[in-house]
């Protein structure tokens, strides 16, 4: 729990300090998209199968502070520092960085309480590192076709 307020506070004042390239609109959008689709992954992997849970099995408020301010502002970083007009080498790079990221952030996650607040079921680094690349494509082409309309 403790690194997720702190997380929140830093990923948060990052987000919007660092902010040179979405509009309000495209934030709103951003963020709105990252809840449900979050949401949607977490009802099925973690709720239904078991694969993983923040702070207990059962679904209650503090369930909520992940997916509602700490993983958009994280996305919106990603897309904020992405390399548009960089060479495929640096997307790829890019991509890599990222995912150490978030792989390192996960095992810091899992410390114990009252630092930690996520748990593995069945899930574990290696779905995890599967999983995220796939994850940020898709927020990258959310983030392309939410662009196409302005």
């Amino acid at each position: 729990m403790i690194i997720l307020c702190i997380s929140i506070i830093i990923f948060n004042v990052i987000a919007f300090s660092a902010n040179k390239h979405l509009t309000k609109s495209q934030i709103v959008q951003m963020w709105t998209f990252t809840i449900a689709f979050q949401s949607l992954v977490d009802m099925f992997v973690g709720v239904k199968y078991k694969g993983y849970w923040y702070f207990s099995r059962d679904i209650d408020l503090l369930y909520l502070l992940p997916i509602t301010v700490l993983i958009p502002p994280i996305n919106m970083l990603f897309i904020n520092w992405y390399p548009f007009k960089a060479s495929l080498t640096k997307k790829t790079l890019y991509f890599i960085y990222w995912l150490i990221f978030m792989l390192s952030y996960e095992l810091l996650i899992l410390l114990p309480a009252p630092w930690g607040y996520f748990n593995y079921g069945w899930w574990n680094l290696l779905y995890s590192a599967i999983v995220y690349p796939l994850l940020l494509f898709l927020v990258l082409k959310f983030y392309k076709w939410i662009s196409s309309f302005s």
